[in-house]
């Protein structure tokens, strides 16, 4: 069997800190070796890192991984300027020890899938000194007009803070993308965006490729025996459960929810007075920083009594855990077209009763129509609160307590932690094609 190519994988958040954006490196890494490839891992030490530590995830990782960690600026004297951003605090530390990983080992590619964004901006810098080509992965927009476009009154993170992450992605976005050799993202809708805002790109040059289903999870988190304290499964009530962010744009499909809710209670109180539903980590921020966004909003729709929101978030194996214990699950959307849900397939794969609320241009829609996993409703600009709640009372509420839905596992299949590495593996072999005598044939 001939050598594996070896990649650099950038990823400033890794285990044992809990935080959605290495999801995508953490399930693929058991596989790229199936598929020719073998990574080393440059990510910040724990010791540096704001975030929920969790050690059981480390055992998820391949026993012969190679993780390389640096510092970072700390955070009690970078917040005294304002600055809280991990890649900012991170940046020095990792073009040190890229330069000197790129210097001194023979990597085919270097793979950045963050939302960290500015260390992106490294790919062009070794891609000029080392002659390595390097992929991006976005699994949100770094220049984001949605905040723009909408204005809210005070938007994420406040007005500095969101002022100068747009300064910096106006500026380091066209950078980094102006010698990327290809783009991976979890929505359709961002390569659009990418083609129109930046016109040397070519349609090759994206693949949309959603993050991978991890069965294997699953199955550790019956050996780990965790204990769910966010609500207590046996005690007789109806248990319905969201694990997830939440925000401003996922308002309106919570009202539409909230209001269904409502209205079938006011019909029969007694059916629906045990039902009870949990938000759990609904922001990112933490300690006393932490903010409730789904409760204002449930008491709005006159259902506060039947909502506990617990806005911190809690480890990922946990999160699983409270899935597990649920009756049933329910993922509201965002009302920006381009969003997906990567957290909809622990949904699916928790075979639990599933409602999901989503714009009808997300490709969550899809994806749970063609594996028939859950009960999805859509909603667009044009749809009423009423409308879209109307619809839910009559797809979801047909059945009290909801019927566990019958999914197409099959049709499942392509979802899939490994076939989504090998799909992955394919963009990286088209970017490192070399002749017999090893030079680039790029």
């Amino acid at each position: 069997m001939p050598n594996p190519r070896k990649v650099l994988i950038i990823s400033p958040n890794f285990p044992p800190i809990n935080v959605p954006d290495h999801h995508r490196i953490r399930m693929a890494l058991p596989y790229l070796a199936e598929f020719g490839w073998k990574a080393d891992v440059l990510t910040v030490h724990s010791a540096w890192v704001e975030g929920v530590i969790e050690p059981a995830l480390l055992g998820t990782l391949p026993a012969d991984l190679t993780v390389i960690k640096t510092g970072a600026l700390p955070l009690k004297i970078t917040r005294r300027v304002g600055l809280g951003s991990l890649a900012l605090r991170a940046m020095p530390f990792f073009y040190k020890e890229g330069n000197l990983l790129l210097r001194t080992k023979k990597y085919d590619l270097v793979f950045f899938s963050t939302t960290a964004f500015p260390v992106m901006a490294l790919g062009p810098l070794w891609k000029k000194n080392f002659g390595v080509e390097y992929v991006l992965d976005f699994q949100d927009p770094w220049l984001n007009d949605y905040y723009k476009i909408n204005r809210p009154s005070v938007p994420p993170g406040g007005r500095f803070k969101y002022g100068l992450s747009r300064f910096l992605a106006r500026r380091l976005e066209p950078f980094a993308m102006r010698g990327v050799s290809h783009v991976i993202s979890v929505s359709p809708e961002y390569p659009k965006t990418f083609l129109v805002r930046y016109p040397w790109l070519r349609n090759d040059q994206f693949t949309v490729l959603p993050f991978g289903a991890a069965d294997n999870d699953f199955q550790r988190l019956e050996d780990l025996k965790i204990r769910n304290v966010m609500f207590d499964s046996s005690d007789g009530r109806q248990h319905w459960v969201y694990v997830g962010r939440g925000g401003k744009d996922m308002a309106f499909a919570l009202r539409c929810l909230f209001t269904a809710i409502h209205l079938k209670r006011y019909e029969e109180p007694k059916k629906y007075g045990n039902l009870v539903l949990h938000f759990i980590g609904t922001d990112y921020a933490s300690g006393n920083m932490a903010r409730k966004t789904v409760e204002p909003i449930a008491v709005e729709c006159g259902v506060g009594d039947m909502v506990h929101e617990h806005p911190h978030r809690i480890p990922y194996f946990e999160a699983l855990q409270c899935l597990m214990d649920a009756d049933a699950l329910i993922v509201p959307g965002s009302d920006d077209p381009g969003y997906t849900a990567s957290k909809i397939y622990p949904y699916i794969l928790a075979k639990k009763p599933l409602l999901a609320v989503f714009h009808e241009k997300s490709s969550v829609v899809n994806l749970l129509r063609t594996t028939k996993a859950g009960t999805v409703v859509t909603f667009n600009k044009d749809y009423s609160i009423d409308r879209v709640a109307a619809e839910i009372i009559h797809k979801w509420f047909a059945d009290f307590p909801p019927a566990r839905p019958q999914t197409d596992w099959q049709a499942f299949e392509p979802y899939s932690a490994r076939e989504m590495t090998r799909r992955l593996c394919e963009i990286f072999d088209k970017c490192v094609i070399f002749n017999s005598d090893g030079t680039d044939n790029k």
